[in-house]
């Protein structure tokens, strides 16, 4: 063999020295990433940036220094946000001389008032980089601080400081802060903001703070719905009020909701709650933060479900109703209606987005507090604590019958012989094959993004090990003994070889998931040969089929795209939305990195994936020619894999490498 075969190709990339390393300064790493600050750049991520000044004034309100809060959209995309509070300092930094106390909160990264409790003992705000990064991605800022009866103004664009901070003249009737922004369409394109996003918003910050007013404006051009152009909100009652309005005249399980709110030991927070159960329809949880919205619950969520679980099933066992000990949490909160609002001191969340809160003493704090007011209103009332207590075994009942008749149709589906599955595997819930689809995927973390991407009912999850065994070049035993191929024949439910029987698949698709990389691509092709060998009737109908998950994602201005190698990059690259524009590309190294959301989108979601059904040819030549390849490629044999590498070099398109 020539040595030449293994010599290094020449280096066609830059040298990796010094010079390549960037160090990027003030608030050049928001624009540069601004979805690792706001999550993105689509219309989730440009109302975040409202959200972000917005709890600045609640903070205020919570920490008791302001009353009022005006929200104000005009024109042009510039939304003004203004509260009653202290107002921002405005004196010299000791640590930045020529420089306020403004001006360093609007341009630096992770700084602010709320590391200690000496400005608020609870805040929405953690790392000091909500206001900077609105200031960052905005291409006009102007703040204006009412303090000590003087207003002072400072305007910026795109993160740097436009002007100086003046002092426009007196304000012996005003204080506060306002700061009024328009997005840079370098980061968001044309995107605008929603009237009806933000008057939703501005209503559901008020019912978390019953001290504080607050008043929408939007100018009338703006509204193309059924928005109000005015509004005031302040609701004394807070979550009662909001519970109220949602559950409208929807008949419960109770007349009365479970409602309230208790200090938490040693000046530690407080929490507010408020919990219905309607009969007839379905529910929803909001969970709340210092006035976060907390979309993905968290700790306090594991709190408000253990008092409640706990809470009914002390009940029952007073009543003497001793069926309550297979009560779980889902019984009484599925369809229920439950808003949880927590103030707690330095909140820790699982992202600067604040979708889920993993403060672990939140659970304990909240399970505590709510759980004794729970009892009372179960006790209080003996009438009101059965009709509950009722209501939830009906749910309990519904649940484990659903669960035994899913097990009985699954026992029918194969053929009634008895069910066993492997540990790993996450089945969906259709009792159906037809419809049903089971992926095949690369690794453990891969496997768990898949479990939150899958649609429970029709897709269920496998994980494997690494490579699997070669069947090609292993004898029955020792296919037979390999863990990950004992888990896939379980799972499938058919059998193999002369005992493969399609009728009895558990599943409709047989999906192939593994890393867009040569790693992954040498497992599916394993994997194909076991289908191959051991179920090829399965292939010849068409069951088996191989996703095709992204290896780039290209994100400029609001449109984001998915690109599966770098020939597809590089076409994506000369369309119309990406051409000349400022292009952030991200590289997936693995299923794994990618979160459950991306997942889904574009690999799982049976409306936007593609995937590649693997077929065989129908008659007996072509197909003892494809055995014969297989034996080639993947047997015992290496000289045969080398002997057909030599035969075919020639025919590889040269361009193809190139490119």
């Amino acid at each position: 063999m020539s040595e030449d075969l293994f010599a290094a190709a020449p280096s066609t990339t830059p040298e990796y020295d010094a010079s390549a390393i960037e160090v990027l300064e003030g608030l050049e790493p928001v624009r540069r990433r601004p979805g690792m600050y706001i999550g993105g750049t689509d219309e989730r991520a440009l109302h975040h940036l409202a959200s972000e000044v917005l709890d600045n004034s609640m903070d205020e309100a919570v920490a008791g220094h302001a009353t009022r809060i005006e929200i104000t959209l005009e024109p042009g995309n510039r939304l003004t946000i203004t509260d009653n509070g202290r107002g921002i300092p405005v004196d010299p930094h000791p640590k930045f001389p020529g420089k306020s106390a403004l001006e360093v909160i609007m341009t630096t990264l992770h700084s602010g008032g709320k590391f200690t409790d000496k400005a608020y003992a609870t805040s929405g705000g953690l790392h000091g980089v909500g206001i900077s990064v609105v200031n960052a991605l905005s291409s006009s800022t102007v703040v204006e601080v009412a303090r000590n009866k003087e207003l002072f103004r400072q305007s910026f664009s795109q993160g740097l400081p436009v002007t100086a901070l003046e002092k426009v003249g007196g304000a012996p009737n005003r204080r506060g802060t306002s700061v009024s922004f328009i997005p840079d369409t370098e980061i968001f394109g044309e995107q605008k903001f929603k009237p009806a996003r933000l008057h939703r918003l501005a209503r559901s910050k008020a019912y978390l703070f019953a001290g504080v007013e607050i008043r929408w404006k939007c100018a009338p051009e703006l509204v193309s719905d059924d928005t109000p152009t005015e509004a005031v909100f302040q609701f004394p009652g807070g979550l009662a009020d909001h519970l109220k309005e949602q559950v409208g005249d929807r008949e419960c399980a109770t007349s009365v909701f479970f409602a309230g709110n208790q200090d938490f030991p040693d000046g530690a927070g407080r929490v507010e709650w408020a919990v219905a159960w309607p009969l007839w329809s379905d529910g929803s949880y909001s969970w709340y933060c210092n006035t976060i919205p907390t979309p993905d619950g968290g700790t306090h969520e594991a709190g408000m479900r253990a008092a409640l679980v706990k809470g009914i099933r002390a009940f029952a066992d007073l009543v003497g109703q001793k069926k309550a000990k297979d009560i779980t949490a889902d019984d009484i909160m599925t369809s229920s209606e439950i808003m949880l609002s927590v103030f707690i001191r330095e909140p820790q969340f699982q992202s600067q987005t604040k979708d889920r809160l993993t403060s672990p003493e939140a659970a304990r704090l909240v399970e505590n507090a709510v759980r004794d007011h729970f009892d009372h209103y179960l006790t209080d009332h003996m009438d009101r604590g059965k009709a509950l207590l009722a209501y939830v075994l009906d749910r309990m009942d519904e649940r484990l019958k659903r669960k035994q008749e899913k097990e009985v149709k699954r026992k029918t589906a194969t053929n009634s012989r008895k069910l066993r599955l492997p540990g790993k595997l996450t089945d969906c819930s259709n009792d159906d094959p037809e419809g049903a689809e089971i992926f095949l995927v690369e690794g453990d973390s891969a496997g768990g993004s898949a479990k939150q991407a899958r649609d429970r009912k029709t897709q269920a999850i496998l994980p494997l090990r690494g490579k699997i065994l070669n069947v090609a070049s292993a004898n029955n035993a020792k296919i037979l003994a390999n863990q990950e191929i004992a888990d896939m024949i379980l799972a499938l439910g058919c059998g193999t070889r002369k005992d493969c029987n399609p009728d009895h698949l558990r599943y409709e698709r047989i999906v192939i998931m593994t890393d867009a990389d040569v790693d992954g691509a040498h497992i599916a092709t394993l994997l194909m040969t076991f289908f191959f060998q051991e179920m090829p009737e399965l292939v010849r109908r068409g069951h088996l089929y191989l996703a095709q998950p992204p290896l780039y994602r290209l994100v400029a201005g609001g449109k984001s795209a998915y690109a599966k190698d770098d020939a597809h990059r590089a076409a994506l690259m000369q369309t119309k939305e990406f051409k000349g524009k400022k292009v952030d590309v991200s590289r997936f190294k693995g299923l794994g990195e990618m979160n459950p959301m991306q997942l889904r989108e574009t690999t799982m979601d049976p409306k936007t994936r593609m995937l590649i059904r693997i077929t065989l040819p129908a008659d007996v030549e072509e197909r003892a020619g494809v055995r014969d390849l297989v034996d080639r490629l993947m047997g015992t044999n290496p000289a045969h894999r080398f002997a057909f590498i030599q035969e075919n070099a020639a025919a590889v398109d040269e361009e193809a490498i190139d490119a």
